[in-house]
């Protein structure tokens, strides 16, 4: 049974980083327009409870750890006011590359012009949205492979223990069941000191996503599976919010989604 499982992690990795395609998964779901309703609410909940975690929060330090980053970077918007750096991790070379192309300010990356104007927004000023973009590309130094299945996922590279790990949208697609899950918040706490913290942003009640004509599967999550898992790993929970989504979308079938801060004991 543990090798059929294992096969099966390994075809879904092989899968994602065969037909993964970054470029297209960014304007599916992080180009804001009109017609583009669930998708940007669930964008400016995530902007929101990031800006409340780092900002109104308070959480800061020396070095952040985002786990599965994926191609995007509106998710340090907040985080890169609060810490000297940001590195960024991914399973996928292709989102690696997607996100370098972004930080080099390579002709044809993707424009998060939009969604830094919000984010700034939040701050109070919508029109520091440019410094908002550079402060980011100045936070980050380097982009690093990570496998959460791993007992340490950012192996061959061994990182000190830093203040805060950050993921967003990642475990919910790494992970193929619930004891994977369990275990995959276990392996990336250890990269993350006592006392230090966990923000994670995650789909609840959802089995797929779509990107262009690909299906992703994704691990159905409740609320009180994720509450339990963090706490299995180590983390005391300091808050939760929870958004429910208005109905069906053909893009993905998930319910809402929960964003948490928890610190190591």
């Amino acid at each position: 049974l543990q090798t059929s499982t294992m096969e099966s992690a390994s075809s879904d990795k092989q899968y994602l980083a065969q037909h993964f395609d970054p470029k297209g998964y960014m304007e599916t779901y992080y180009a804001f327009s009109p017609d583009k309703e669930g998708e940007m609410a669930l964008t400016t909940f995530t902007l929101k409870n990031l800006h409340k975690a780092f900002v109104l929060g308070g959480l800061k330090g020396d070095t952040l750890i985002d786990i599965g980053s994926g191609p995007t970077i509106y998710q340090y918007f907040s985080a890169c006011e609060s810490f000297r750096e940001i590195i960024p991790t991914d399973y996928t070379d292709k989102n690696h590359e997607e996100m370098q192309r972004w930080l080099r300010k390579e002709q044809g990356a993707f424009d998060w012009s939009s969604i830094a104007k919000y984010a700034c927004e939040l701050e109070g000023d919508r029109e520091k949205w440019a410094q908002k973009e550079e402060k980011v590309q100045r936070t980050i130094k380097q982009v690093l492979k990570c496998d959460v299945t791993q007992a340490n996922p950012l192996a061959p590279r061994s990182l000190p223990p830093v203040d805060c790990l950050l993921s967003t949208l990642c475990l919910e697609g790494a992970c193929k069941d619930l004891p994977t899950y369990r275990s995959a918040l276990k392996n990336i706490s250890s990269l993350v000191k006592p006392g230090g913290h966990l923000v994670l942003f995650v789909i609840l009640e959802e089995t797929f996503y779509m990107v262009g004509q690909h299906q992703f599967s994704c691990l159905y999550l409740d609320q009180k599976s994720v509450e339990e898992a963090v706490k299995e790993a180590g983390f005391d929970i300091e808050w939760l919010e929870v958004t429910r989504f208005s109905g069906p979308g053909t893009l993905y079938d998930g319910q809402g989604a929960c964003m948490l801060v928890a610190q190591k004991h």
